[in-house]
């Protein structure tokens, strides 16, 4: 199959293992992203005063027929995190309300809830889910311990940032709906690293990053609200949308009150299209179990080098593009800077709980050389960083 790097503006002098980050834009995607730029600046008051509800419209419907679900239960956002500060302060939470959630979350979305619950007194529970973990049953036994009478939200991630564990939320929001819980689901790292249907999902709400794994460039996140609970959103920013006219209104409340928000570029959400035109010219199912193979075989190189066993079964669906391995106790600190500064290795290393790990993205423009790469200079430096 055919190596993507050439597609990609890397630093070719870089092994770039980190595309769970931030992700990277192929450069057909970014020539287009570039070409809205230029026609919003040619005529910006065109553009943004007479075309942007239209052109938004479309690229929400490719986006929607890519994720299955409505145009107009689907919004643009910047990002996720912005996605779950609209969801947190738009709820009507009341003292003792409990959120529930796992010890996997993403930091800077943990902030949002304790800063929410802070306000109204509500209570956001970590459920802890230990590792290793074997199977999708043990994760929602586990969880699932954590419910209680006062539990009015269940928040996951879709695939956890820093343990990039694939949780079963299907399974968890069924369970949610019959207990009349509302489900948010944080899907940042799921579109276009896994197959994502929003109707099969079963989760009320959803915001994921299009800036990831499915390439847009950055700025390009959606918003997913169930039709029947759109009501109960409110919008971080109160602009035209608050009280559009007969000309200006899209049609739905829900996108009336978060589309504009003021003036932005809209190009990135425009440049959604592009993207997920690029992964199936590319054949993105082979890309995607190729890139799997890759990690795999990182995995299994790092856990026998280290003499740990992995965190989740190697042949297993918790895990796709992006998994991490166990480290011995390291100097993270010293031991990123060296994996740097010394090999021109970029990825992340992750300090959990007690627990250390190295979290690997594999992509398209990787190799097998890149994965080598990584296991041999964590060969030479780990015995030099032990702690």
């Amino acid at each position: 199959m055919e190596n993507l790097k050439k597609y990609f503006y890397l630093n070719p002098s870089v092994t770039f293992l980190n595309h769970g980050s931030f992700g990277a834009t192929p450069k057909p995607v970014f020539e287009e992203y570039q070409n809205w730029q230029l026609r919003l600046e040619r005529q910006p008051v065109l553009f943004l005063g007479r075309e942007y509800d239209h052109l938004l419209y479309d690229s929400r419907m490719v986006l929607g027929k890519y994720l299955n679900a409505d145009p107009e239960d689907l919004t643009y956002i910047p990002n996720a995190t912005h996605g779950v500060n609209i969801i947190a302060r738009s709820l009507k939470l009341a003292p003792g309300d409990e959120i529930l959630t796992t010890d996997h979350e993403y930091g800077a979305c943990d902030y949002t809830w304790d800063f929410i619950c802070s306000k109204v007194s509500a209570k956001y529970i970590h459920q802890r889910i230990s590792l290793p973990i074997h199977s999708d049953d043990e994760v929602v036994s586990q969880f699932w311990q954590g419910v209680t009478p006062q539990t009015k939200v269940i928040y996951l991630s879709h695939i956890t940032s820093a343990t990039a564990l694939r949780l079963p939320v299907e399974k968890i929001c069924q369970l949610a709906k019959a207990a009349g819980i509302l489900t948010v689901v944080d899907a940042a790292h799921s579109p276009g690293q896994i197959p994502v249907d929003l109707q099969k999902l079963g989760a009320d709400v959803a915001f994921g990053n299009c800036h990831k794994w499915m390439l847009s460039p950055k700025g390009a996140a959606f918003l997913y609200v169930r039709e029947d609970l759109q009501h109960l959103v409110d919008p971080l920013i109160v602009s035209w949308g608050f009280n559009p006219t007969p000309e200006t209104t899209t049609g739905s409340r829900f996108v009336d009150l978060l589309q504009w928000t003021g003036t932005k570029d809209p190009s990135a959400a425009l440049t959604v299209p592009a993207a997920i035109r690029f992964m199936e010219e590319h054949h993105w199912d082979a890309v995607r179990t190729k890139s799997h193979e890759l990690l795999r075989s990182g995995l299994e190189q790092i856990c026998e080098l280290v003499k740990m066993p992995p965190l989740y079964p190697l042949d297993s669906d918790l895990y796709f593009q992006m998994g991490i391995a166990p480290l011995p106790a390291s100097n993270l600190a010293v031991l990123k800077s060296r994996l740097y500064d010394e090999y021109k290795i970029e990825v992340p290393l992750v300090q959990w709980q007690d627990r250390q790990f190295v979290r690997i993205s594999v992509q398209g423009y990787n190799s097998q050389s890149d994965v080598d790469a990584l296991v041999a200079a964590l060969h030479d430096l780990l015995p030099q960083v032990k702690i």
